[in-house]
């Protein structure tokens, strides 16, 4: 069946982030300082002692039970463990979450192919993204940066939907919003086990963009592996 949408996975897929995991600590800094600003008498170290106990407890629920709790939730948990005991639509918190988004998008650049590819595919597919992410405020607002908005029509985060990759509720809320079957659907992202075993399971085709080295032990394969977003257009030539 022909290809009518192709969906897309948003960082290290179509956005890249600088110096993979080096961004998280300016992040975690400016959240901080923005709390310390605002009443919270906490050393950075204590902070970040708690922040990654309530982080690696949710992520670890989250990997259970494949839902996507917003980034104010693990803020509040801290907070509330640190004790402070703030309502989790405070300003306060809110706010620090904020300043956690502003930092991590001075890491994020496009990729260099991106917005061609985008171009050229916009002219004859619906385009999407299914993203996993805990500040979908901080998505909308790169998407916003680097004019990518406009190309897609629909774009469905993780934490807007209570559900991440990959979960298939994810990729079948994308599907109704397009209108299309999953066989009538390409996925590509760069991560094996949401980005490919995903919208397998739920009937689509899945291209693998291989950003890093691969193990080879993938359980679900996909149906194309590329280096280059550009590697992208020749296949959906054939499908």
């Amino acid at each position: 069946m022909q290809v009518k949408a192709v969906l897309f996975d948003l960082f290290d897929t179509l956005l890249l982030i600088e110096g993979g995991d080096a961004f998280y600590e300016p992040c975690l800094r400016r959240l901080h300082e923005f709390l310390v600003r605002n009443g919270v008498n906490v050393s950075f170290e204590e902070f970040k002692r708690v922040y990654f106990k309530v982080r690696d407890e949710l992520y670890a629920e989250a990997n259970k039970n494949l839902e996507e709790p917003h980034f104010d939730i693990r803020v509040w948990q801290t907070l509330q463990m640190l004790g402070y005991n703030f309502d989790i639509s405070d300003e306060i918190v809110v706010g620090a979450t904020e300043a956690f988004a502003e930092e991590f998008v001075r890491h994020v650049r496009l990729d260099e192919t991106a917005m061609n590819v985008l171009q050229r595919l916009y002219e004859k597919y619906m385009l999407g993204v299914v993203s996993n992410f805990a500040i979908p405020e901080c998505v909308w607002k790169l998407l916003e940066k680097f004019g990518l908005k406009g190309f897609f029509a629909v774009v469905v985060v993780s934490a807007e939907v209570n559900r991440r990759k990959p979960s298939p509720k994810i990729f079948e809320k994308a599907l109704k919003k397009l209108g299309v079957k999953a066989s009538e659907a390409l996925f590509v992202g760069d991560m094996p086990s949401l980005d490919v075993a995903g919208p397998k399971n739920v009937g689509m085709k899945a291209v693998l963009i291989q950003r890093r080295p691969i193990n080879n032990k993938m359980e679900i394969k996909p149906d194309k592996t590329i280096k280059r977003l550009t590697e992208l257009l020749p296949i959906l030539e054939d499908c």
